[in-house]
């Protein structure tokens, strides 16, 4: 009878004849059982072949890029500005990868899931019938999800080869120029965002853009995690608080209503901590339609400083992550449209489930909606927004 351990050494000589290029079949047998986590004298960098991100797309170079400090370490690709993995201590000091992603360039180009670890623009979220209208003006972005477009139309900056550059070993930045009429969007718009982090194991993303005319902007990243690891499982025993006592209704198309509701005696209410799944399956009309949780939640103390969010642990590896923001809003995904299609790098399937998006923003339909907070952006103003993930272990 085969082993645990023999099963997963199996597969990962699979997975390097069939030249995903994870991994070869001698440093197979050298791995855990936990094939997320790093083992004694092993490198971060090791997990990851650098010539599988090695392409040229639409005459752009795409690449593997490694940022760290201390105790974390995230692996990104310039294309579609992801971030590939992310390195933590779990609560035994283990190495353990909170951000799901795939083991090359092509995986990501071809998965079914456009978003995962991706930078996204120009409007994250969702407009409705992709129609919005500026001065008079309608423009019209691609729909891509039902009547509807989702995180810039079907071409957005999740497919973008990004140019990037290392400052220094903590830090990498990020720049894409988004001509006029892109997706529908007017005006040539600049972008730069910039990935660091610090020795208090913080991932810092810090979004700008500028543009020569009026347009709308609405940044953030769509990393999918699981605090327990990569491969690891289902995430809905992940304890979650998330700090806002409204969120924001939609229809059966995932579009807000244009009300914010409160979530007491609801199953949106995080304000305590709840799992994930302790009433995901409760009799809710908004629930069905997000086919689970899939919801803007308006933050409380909205302002230009960053403020706690959320904050979620995982229930196996005991990580924390802390979430703050100057954004009004975050979406909480639950995982709910994972099918099993992808192959993760540790050979992991994308289960139904199995990773969460916790993504910093402005409301979803924001253009069409005008009690919320505007994404309009004017040619002399610059947009600026500042998001952090930071992460420890229970009782530190």
């Amino acid at each position: 009878m085969l082993t645990k351990r023999t099963t997963l050494v199996l597969r990962y000589c699979l997975i390097a004849a069939l030249g995903v290029g994870l991994y070869s079949c001698k440093e197979s047998e050298n791995k855990t059982t936990e094939p997320q986590k790093l083992v004694e004298g092993q490198t971060q960098t090791s997990l990851l072949d650098a010539a599988a991100f090695e392409q040229t797309i639409n005459g752009k170079k795409t690449n593997l890029y490694w940022i760290e400090n201390k105790d974390i370490k995230v692996a990104f690709t310039n294309y579609g500005g992801r971030i590939v993995g992310l390195w933590v201590p779990d609560q035994e000091g283990e190495m353990t990868d909170v951000v799901v992603g795939m083991a090359g360039v092509q995986a990501f180009a071809d998965a079914s899931e456009p978003y995962f670890g991706a930078t996204i623009g120009r409007v994250g979220n969702r407009i409705a019938n992709g129609k919005f209208t500026l001065d008079g003006k309608e423009y019209q972005v691609p729909t891509n999800n039902g009547d509807n477009a989702l995180h810039g139309g079907d071409q957005g900056f999740q497919y973008k080869v990004w140019d990037a550059r290392k400052p220094n070993a903590q830090t990498l930045i990020l720049t894409y120029r988004s001509p006029d009429m892109e997706m529908g969007f007017p005006g040539n718009v600049d972008v730069k965002v910039t990935y660091s982090v610090t020795a208090d194991r913080e991932l810092k993303m810090e979004y700008e853009a500028t543009t020569d005319q009026k347009t709308v902007v609405n940044l953030t990243n769509h990393a999918f995690f699981n605090l327990n690891g990569e491969g690891s499982g289902s995430i809905l025993d992940h304890s979650l608080v998330i700090h806002a006592d409204q969120y924001t209704p939609v229809d059966s198309g995932l579009i807000p209503t244009g009300t914010l509701d409160s979530v007491a005696g609801t199953p949106f209410d995080f304000t305590q901590a709840h799992t994930i799944g302790e009433r995901i399956a409760t009799a809710n009309e908004q629930l069905t339609f997000g086919k689970g949780y899939d919801h803007n939640y308006v933050l409380k103390e909205a302002s230009v400083t960053l403020k706690p969010a959320a904050k979620i642990s995982g229930d196996q590896s005991g990580i924390v992550m802390e979430v703050f923001t100057e954004e009004p809003g975050l979406q909480f995904y639950s995982g709910n449209f994972m099918e099993s299609k992808n192959t993760f790098k540790t050979g992991a399937k994308d289960d139904f489930r199995t990773a969460f998006a916790l993504e910093t923003q402005h409301f979803p339909d924001a253009p069409n909606q005008p009690e919320f907070p505007s994404i309009v952006l004017e040619p002399n103003e610059t947009y600026a927004t500042t998001s952090v993930y930071k992460f420890s272990v229970k009782g530190s």
